[in-house]
């Protein structure tokens, strides 16, 4: 009996319970149904994220905790005890949203955000980002000709967008409206447009939004893999090839290289060619990283070459022939059909290297930290006499050195990130151009530091706050005519006058501009079906240097831009509103509705003041820079209707209404009301077959200022006086698109897509050379992908 009972005491003394919770690293919440085994036992956690295993014997064992949505936890486990642990899943490498977010990622707030995906850009992989981000609501482009684009969001351009490559701010010298973006968008796995000022953690220069270029996360497993893209265009008779290959190792390391080459010859509009159009893109990228959850590092080089040619037509040589370009239903200067880039033309090399990385920690958060060095070489060539004919007349070296520390701390109920931006930038305006520099030599210093709130009040319900405070300091070396410095500065600057030579002054000018934004805002989820989100920010923007100091011929641009040193600090308020929702109608249907407002002083507006003819190249008109008050408001609309399981209606539209409160009158370049209508029909059993027919439909701009100017020039021997209409924009226009694609083998699927299918002639309000031809006809664009 007292052996018996003995032996119970032991046997009841080596067996233990093993209990706890499951929960999430990164920001401590509760699993629920996370599947916990030790040894030959197992159970799943309840909906606080609570387990216990009972009569366990001691010994050493193996215990794996897993989750849908979770990287599985192992462990070895001495049991001599009863134990209580507390197990942190982390998220699978593919769920880690790494800059913002965007549908499949794990995060609400109260940002605005539309997703362009990995299908989307593999469809147009020939275009550029920015035709390619019309295929979002409220975003259009300010175009020079028919290959230079600059996205356009809610009517703002330029400085006031910032593009975000792989967590790098381009530094591009993105003030001039034809500038490009130096961006392959091949190299990306989606796109994401982030509309109004909302996203502070970028920078306050972003007014308009943001354009956030996201690579592909990459699975830990090994493999290897990559694509081959081959596309032939039929308008410009041009050929792109796509080559990318990725090596991943299941213990995090990766290395991926990816390059690309277009190339173009002259463009076609419906009735004639368009002489020196041609176009020649290169871009090579590399990136070797180790990522875990807890902690990675990554680096990242990437390089585009590009050589675009100036539409031949809108340089001239004489008054006489600038009034005839801008009035003739044909182009002054045409030519057969060439592949020879010629002047005028632009080369621009641009360079990104980039170092990063960042830990996990339980009670700090994610610390990330990232530096990046940029080289833009930019040279534009015009049309010279002689030997000047193969030197730029405008060459730019800028180098762009930027730091950014980021802590991300999350918890169930709240987020906290806070961050430091530090930027050092020199531009070097070569004095061997032989012609007046554009925007002079400088050094721009800033930093800014913010700061991002994010709480949950209820399930449905979530508030956000920020701010950020901004330092700018321009150290600038530049000449100036001495009546120009005479007449508009001496008085006001003459602390940075540093001599006088000939009929030029040399001016030092050093420029301190300081900046206080911050941004409330909501996301609330009514119901599962319907959803709002608004936000509201006090925004300041820093005049970019083009702004401040540009003075000459801009010659890609065919304009002469002035600037002005007296510019101060734009300052805004807006206002943007979100209302989504779905509805059982049909197989599905869903919609969304942003209406925004604007408003702001000492907006910095670029409007065509006149027509200087005393260049020995010819005439052009003159922009200038100019502050003055104004509002903008507008609405985008999106529409999505599943009409059957394969056939879908997508509709989108977007209004813009701006308007200069100075001088009482429409606000310049507002992007036209305008709305698409597309039927896809799919079929994932027909070879993954899809068919689009899109209609894009641009109305007339009713709304513009005059600034029309008067050129005299002699005609038949008499003296002239004529008005040259730069205001007055081109009628509306429809285009109908088609795109159709399916899987020839396993790997191997072909697209075709016919722009403007009934070439129809148009011009577009926001392409600043339609003043002297048509835009571009029919495009016939054939694609071969081929992945392994």
């Amino acid at each position: 009996m007292f052996l018996l009972l003995g032996t119970t005491l032991v046997m009841a003394q080596s067996t233990y319970k093993v209990e706890g919770v499951v929960k999430d690293f990164h920001d401590k919440s509760a699993l629920r149904d996370a599947t916990v085994v030790v040894g030959s036992l197992s159970t799943k956690t309840d909906a606080k994220g609570n387990f216990t295993l009972s009569n366990i014997k001691a010994g050493t064992y193996n215990i794996i905790v897993t989750h849908p949505k979770c990287d599985a936890y192992k462990s070895k486990l001495e049991l001599n005890k009863n134990l209580h642990l507390e197990i942190l899943l982390e998220h699978h490498t593919e769920e880690i949203a790494t800059i913002t977010i965007h549908a499949p990622h794990k995060s609400k707030g109260a940002i605005i955000i539309k997703t362009l995906d990995k299908d989307e850009i593999n469809r147009n992989s020939t275009e550029n980002l920015g035709n390619l981000l019309t295929k979002i609501s409220g975003v259009g482009t300010l175009r020079t000709g028919n290959s230079i684009a600059k996205p356009i969001i809610h009517g703002m351009y330029g400085s006031r967008i910032s593009i975000i490559n792989n967590g790098v701010k381009l530094a591009e010298q993105e003030w001039g409206v034809e500038h490009a973006p130096n961006v392959d968008i091949n190299n990306f796995e989606h796109i994401d447009v982030i509309k109004g000022a909302s996203a502070l953690k970028y920078g306050t220069d972003a007014v308009g939004g943001v354009v956030v270029l996201e690579p592909e996360i990459y699975k830990k497993k090994d493999s290897i893999s990559g694509s081959a893209n081959l596309s032939g265009m039929s308008n410009g008779r041009g050929l792109g090839v796509d080559l990318k290959v990725l090596k991943t190792w299941e213990n995090g390391w990766a290395i991926k290289t990816n390059g690309s080459y277009k190339k173009l010859g002259d463009l076609s509009a419906p009735n004639y060619d368009l002489m020196n159009t041609g176009s020649e893109f290169s871009s090579f990228n590399f990136t070797v990283q180790k990522n875990e959850f807890k902690q990675g590092i990554s680096f990242d080089y990437y390089v585009t070459n590009q050589n675009l040619g100036i539409f031949r037509g809108s340089h001239v040589g004489n008054d006489k022939d600038f009034y005839l370009a801008m009035t003739a239903p044909e182009p002054l200067y045409m030519r057969d059909f060439g592949y020879s880039i010629d002047n005028p033309r632009q080369e621009i090399e641009h360079h990104i290297a980039k170092v990063s990385g960042f830990k996990r920690f339980e009670n700090l958060g994610k610390i990330s930290a990232t530096y990046s060095f940029q080289y833009n070489h930019r040279k534009e060539y015009d049309l010279r006499r002689g030997d000047l004919n193969s030197i730029p007349s405008l060459d730019l070296e800028l180098i762009t050195n930027q730091f950014n520390i980021n802590d991300l701390l999350e918890r169930e109920k709240w987020s906290l990130e806070t961050g430091i931006d530090l930027m050092y930038q020199n531009n070097y305006s070569n004095p061997k151009t032989q012609a007046r520099r554009l925007v002079p030599n400088y050094d721009k210093y800033s930093g800014g530091l913010y700061s991002i709130f994010k709480y949950k009040l209820l399930s449905n319900l979530n508030v956000e706050a920020g701010a950020r405070y901004d330092a700018t300091k321009y150290n600038v070396v530049k000449w100036y005519d001495y009546k120009d410095w005479t007449n508009n500065y001496a008085q006001d600057f003459s602390q940075f006058y540093v001599r006088t030579y000939q009929n030029r002054v040399l001016t030092n000018p050093i420029l301190n501009f300081k900046n206080f934004s911050y941004n409330v805002g909501i996301d609330w989820k009514t119901n599962p079906n319907f959803g709002v989100k608004f936000n509201y920010a006090k925004v300041e923007r820093t005049p970019n240097v083009a702004e401040l100091f540009a003075e000459g011929l801009h010659h890609s641009a065919a304009i002469i831009e002035k600037g002005n040193m007296r510019l101060q600090n734009e300052s805004g308020h807006q206002f943007n509103l979100l209302i989504d929702g779905k509805a059982d109608v049909l197989k599905g249907f869903d919609f969304s509705i942003n209406p925004y407002y604007f408003i702001t002083n000492n907006f910095i507006n670029q409007i065509p003041t006149g027509i200087q003819q005393a260049t020995q190249v010819g005439p052009f008109p003159v922009w200038e820079y100019r502050q003055i008050n104004a509002k903008m408001l507008g609405v985008d609309v999106d529409v999505n209707l599943h009409l059957t399981d394969n056939l879908t209606y997508r509709g989108r539209g977007a209004y813009l209404y701006g308007q200069d409160t100075t001088n009482d009158e429409p606000l310049i370049l507002m992007m036209p009301t305008n709305f698409s209508n597309n039927l896809e029909y799919q079929r994932k059993d027909w070879k993954n077959f899809y068919v689009n027919l899109e209609n894009r439909t641009v109305l007339k701009q009713d709304r513009f200022p005059i600034h029309n100017s008067e050129i005299t020039f002699y005609e038949n021997g008499i003296e002239v006086t004529k008005t040259v209409d730069f205001s007055t924009p081109p009628p509306a226009y429809s285009l109908w698109n088609i795109q159709a694609g399916f899987n020839l083998t396993k790997n191997l699927s072909a697209g075709v897509t016919v722009q403007n299918l009934f070439n129809k002639a148009y011009r577009d309000y926001l392409n600043r050379l339609r003043y002297f031809s048509d835009d571009m006809g029919r495009n016939i664009i054939i694609n071969f992908r081929y992945n392994f």
